[in-house]
C-alpha cells in the first residue's frame, strides 16, 4: 500500500473521542513551529495528551477542516526533548505529578527526566517539594502506567477502547493478557462495561471458534442479563433460545443442548415452570440464579412476616381507635379521611402492608400519623426510601430521621448488607417510601432485614414507572388475590385541586391529555420540530424559570427527557445545558473524558452501582455536584444528595454522568421544585401514559412541557405495552415450580 505515510508528533489536545469504538480527533504538534497544530483522526486508544506519537496512515481534507491525516495504528515514542519530557509529565499520566511539579522536574533533571523515573526513582526526592512519599507514589504510578500500557498494546489489537482496558488491568493486573486470551468471556462477568459483545470481538480476536459452547453459554447468559436490564426478572425458553440464534448466529440445535448445560450447572441458570403473563397455558421461565433466588426469597420472606405469632407492636392489636384517632388529630391539626384511617389501621395492626396512591391523595400525611401513633406507642421506628432526595422529604414530613435503604441495611463492598435474616433491624415499624422504584434485588435484602414480629409498610405510587432494575415489586404485592393488604387512596384533597401539576397529573393517569391554558404552574411551549424543541427546553430550564420564578437553574430545574438520545435526548441537552449553567473559564480546572467535559460545578449522577465507594456504596441514580478538581492528583470529587463526599478517580469518570438532563426513568424517586420535558415524535416509541406521568408527579412547584401536542397525544393516550416477566405475584399466593409438574 504505496500512499501509506508516517507522521510524528506530540498529541496536544484531544477534541472528541468515541469511547465504544475508539474514534478520536486530535491536535497534535508536529514540530513546524509557529504554533501550527494539525488535525488527526481515527482510532488512537490508549494515547495521552504530551505523548510523542509514531502514526502511520493516509492524508486527507475535509471540506470544514482542511488538511488531516488519518490514523491507521500508532506507536508511542518516549519524548526526547524537555519541551516534550515535560509535557508529557504534566499532561496527567502520572498520578502525582501536575504541571508545576513536571516543570520542577524536567528543570533538575533536564533530558534524563525520563531514565530517572525508570530506573533510579529514589533520586526524585532531590526536587524541589518532591518528599519520599510522593517519590514513591510516582515510581509506583510509572510502574503501574507502564504495565497498563503493555495490556493497552496487546488490547489495541483486539480493538478495545482505553477505559476498558485500564478496567482490565485493574481488575486482574499481571494476568490481565492471559484472562483476555485464554477466557475472554470471563471479561463480560468480571468487569463493569464489558458486555457480551465486546468480550465477543475479542474473543474472536484471540481465535476462539464461532460456535464454540463457551461463546454459546457466555450469549445465553448476557440475553438474560440484557433483559433484566430491561425489568425482566426472567426470559420464557422459547424466547431465550430465539433471541441466542440472533445474537450467536449459530443453530437452533446448540443454543438448546448449551442451555441444557447451563441449566444443569448450578452457577448457570435456572429453569422452571410458571404462569404465563399472558394468562393461558404455563411457560418454562428461564432465570440467572440470583434473580431466582431473590424472587423465591423475597416471596419466602413477606408469607412468613405475614404469619408469624410474634407481634412488636401489640398495643395496637386491642386498642380504641376513636380515641387514638381524636388524639392523633390535636397532634397533626387535621382529621384523617376514611380511607387514610383505614390505613393508618391497616398498617399498625397487620406486619406487612401496602399503601398507594396518586399526588394530592394524602400519602405523606397518612404515614406521617402512622408515624407519630407508633412514637406514641413507644414503638422503634426506621423509616427509608430507595434515593436520597426521597429519604430527606420523608425526614422533613415526620420529623425523624430517615434514610435510603442502602444506609439502613448497611450494605458493604460486595453489595452484601450487615442487616439480614441473622441480624434484623432493631426496628418495630420500618417504613419505606417511593417503594414504586425498590427493584427484586433490593427488596429481597430489605425484606430479609425486618425482624419476626415487626411491621413492614411500603407506599408508593403503583401507576409510577416500575423500578430501573428487575422486576415490579410494588406492583406483584398489589396484585389480586395476594396475601398483602393495601389500601389505594384516590380522594384528591381539596387544597391539592388548586395545584395544575396535580391536577393534570391524575388527568395524564386517566388518558386525558393535560390542561395548558390558565395555569400558574403548568405550562406547554409548542414547538413541533425536535431539534428545536430541544433548544427551547434548555432556554426555558437555564434562563427563563430562573428569571422569572427566582429558582436556581442548577439546585432547582430539573429537564426530564423520555429518551437519552437524540436532539431532544438526555445526552444531547445536558452538552447545552452545561454550557448554559457551567461554561468552561480559563480559571476553571476540567477534565476531558471520552466525550464529556467535567468542571466543578457540574451536576453529575451515578451510573452503576459502586459498592466500594463512600460510606455504604454509591448507587445508580445517586446525584450530586462536582466540588473538586484536582488535576495533580487526578481526582475529582462530588458532593452527592446526601452531603456525603465521594472521591473518583480520573479513570472511574466514566461512572459518572452529567444530570442537567436525565432520562424520566432514572429521576424516579426524585423530586424537583420545577421540571422541564421536552415531548416530541422523535421518542414516539417511548411516548407512553406511565412515563408522562411519572414526569409530571416530579415536579413539587412547576411543570414546562415543549413539544408538540401530537407527542403529548400519543403519551397520554398510549398504555404501556405488557408487564415485565416476574413470577412473584405466583410465589406471594403460595406458587411454586413443583405446582405444574
Amino acid at each position: 500500500m504505496s500512499n501509506m505515510a508516517v507522521l510524528e508528533g506530540v498529541l496536544e489536545r484531544i477534541t472528541y473521542a468515541n469511547e465504544e469504538n475508539g474514534y478520536t480527533v486530535a491536535r497534535v504538534d508536529t514540530g513546524r513551529g509557529a504554533g501550527d497544530l494539525l488535525t488527526v483522526v481515527g482510532a488512537l486508544l490508549g494515547a495521552q495528551v504530551g505523548e510523542s506519537l509514531r502514526m502511520e496512515g493516509r492524508w486527507g481534507s475535509h471540506s470544514q477542516y482542511g488538511k488531516q491525516f488519518t490514523v491507521e495504528n500508532y506507536t508511542t515514542v518516549l519524548p526526547a526533548t524537555i519541551q516534550g519530557i515535560r509535557r508529557y509529565l504534566g499532561s496527567g499520566l502520572i498520578k502525582g505529578i501536575g504541571p508545576v511539579m513536571a516543570d520542577r522536574i524536567t528543570t533538575h533533571f533536564g533530558v534524563d527526566t525520563l531514565d530517572v523515573i525508570e530506573q533510579e526513582p529514589k533520586r526524585l526526592v532531590e526536587v524541589p517539594g518532591l518528599g519520599p512519599k510522593r517519590t514513591k507514589m510516582i515510581a509506583a504510578a510509572w510502574e503501574e502506567q507502564k504495565a497498563i500500557k503493555e495490556v493497552m498494546v496487546f488490547l489495541q489489537g483486539v480493538g478495545v477502547s482505553t477505559s476498558i482496558a485500564v478496567r482490565i488491568y485493574k481488575k486482574y493486573e499481571d494476568a490481565s493478557i492471559s484472562v483476555v486470551k485464554n477466557q475472554p468471556y470471563r471479561l463480560a462477568a468480571d468487569v463493569w462495561g464489558i458486555g457480551f459483545l465486546t468480550a465477543d470481538k475479542i474473543a474472536q480476536a484471540v481465535g476462539i471458534p464461532h460456535d464454540s459452547p463457551e461463546r454459546v453459554k457466555a450469549g445465553l447468559q448476557y440475553a438474560l442479563s440484557q433483559s433484566s436490564d430491561q425489568g425482566h426478572c426472567y426470559l420464557p425458553e422459547e424466547r431465550l433460545i430465539a433471541d441466542g440464534v440472533k445474537l450467536l448466529q449459530v443453530d437452533t440445535g446448540l443454543v438448546i443442548e448449551c442451555l441444557a448445560e447451563l441449566a444443569a450447572d448450578p452457577e448457570g441458570v435456572v429453569r422452571e415452570k410458571v404462569p404465563s403473563p399472558e394468562g393461558g397455558e404455563p411457560i418454562t421461565a428461564v432465570y440467572l440464579v440470583p434473580f431466582h433466588r431473590a424472587e423465591l426469597s423475597l416471596a419466602g420472606q413477606v408469607r412468613r412476616l405475614l404469619r408469624t405469632e410474634e407481634d412488636r407492636m401489640p398495643a395496637f392489636q386491642d386498642v380504641d381507635w376513636g380515641k387514638a384517632l381524636a388524639w392523633l388529630a390535636t397532634r397533626t391539626g387535621a382529621s384523617l379521611a376514611p380511607e387514610q384511617e383505614q390505613a393508618v389501621r391497616l398498617a399498625l395492626s397487620r406486619k406487612v402492608a401496602v399503601l398507594t396512591g396518586g399526588p394530592g391523595c394524602g400519602k405523606s400525611f397518612t404515614v406521617r400519623s402512622i408515624v407519630e401513633l407508633a412514637r406514641a406507642k413507644k414503638a422503634k421506628v426506621a423509616l427509608a426510601a430507595p434515593t436520597g432526595r426521597a429519604a430527606k422529604r420523608l425526614s422533613e414530613l415526620t420529623g425523624a430521621e430517615a434514610s435510603t435503604v442502602h444506609r439502613l441495611l448497611e450494605l458493604k463492598p460486595g453489595g452484601d448488607a450487615a442487616y439480614d435474616r441473622d441480624r434484623p433491624l432493631d426496628a418495630d415499624l420500618v417504613v419505606v417510601d417511593e417503594a414504586s422504584m425498590l427493584d427484586l434485588l433490593l427488596a429481597n435484602k430489605l425484606v430479609k432485614a425486618v425482624a419476626p414480629g415487626a411491621h413492614l409498610l411500603l407506599v408508593g405510587d403503583v401507576d409510577q414507572l416500575p423500578s430501573v432494575g428487575a422486576g415490579e415489586v410494588l406492583s406483584d404485592l398489589l396484585a389480586e388475590g395476594g396475601p398483602v393488604p393495601a389500601v389505594r387512596l384516590t380522594r384528591i384533597f381539596r387544597q391539592a385541586q388548586q395545584s395544575g401539576v396535580v391536577t393534570n397529573a391524575h388527568r395524564i393517569n386517566a388518558g386525558q391529555p393535560p390542561l395548558t391554558e390558565g395555569l400558574s404552574d403548568f405550562f406547554l411551549f409548542v414547538e413541533d420540530e425536535t431539534e428545536d424543541a430541544g433548544k427551547l427546553a434548555v432556554d426555558v430550564a437555564a434562563r427563563r424559570i430562573p428569571a422569572k420564578f427566582g429558582l436556581n437553574a442548577r439546585r432547582d430545574v430539573q429537564v426530564l427527557a423520555p429518551m437519552h438520545r437524540g436532539p431532544a435526548g438526555a445526552g444531547h441537552l445536558n452538552g447545552l445545558l452545561q454550557q448554559a449553567i457551567t461554561p468552561g473559564r480559563p480559571d476553571l480546572p476540567e477534565k476531558r473524558f471520552g466525550g464529556r467535559v467535567f468542571r466543578v460545578g457540574d451536576k453529575v449522577t451515578q451510573i452503576r452501582n459502586n459498592y466500594d465507594k463512600g460510606e455504604n456504596g454509591v448507587f445508580n441514580g445517586t446525584v450530586g455536584i462536582v466540588t473538586g478538581l484536582d488535576v495533580d492528583e487526578q481526582k475529582l470529587t462530588v458532593r452527592t444528595d446526601e452531603d456525603e463526599e465521594i472521591g473518583y478517580d480520573f479513570d472511574e469518570l466514566d461512572e459518572l454522568a452529567h444530570a442537567y438532563a436525565m432520562t424520566i426513568h432514572r429521576s424516579q424517586g426524585s423530586e424537583y421544585p420545577a421540571v422541564v420535558i421536552p415531548v416530541t415524535t422523535s421518542a414516539w416509541m417511548m411516548l407512553q401514559r406511565n412515563l408522562l406521568y411519572t414526569a409530571v408527579t416530579r415536579a413539587k412547584k412547576l411543570v414546562v412541557l415543549v413539544g408538540s401536542r401530537k407527542a403529548i397525544g400519543q403519551a397520554v393516550r398510549t398504555v404501556s405495552a405488557g408487564r415485565r416477566c416476574t413470577a412473584l405475584d405466583f410465589r406471594l399466593r403460595g406458587g411454586s415450580g413443583e405446582d405444574f409438574s
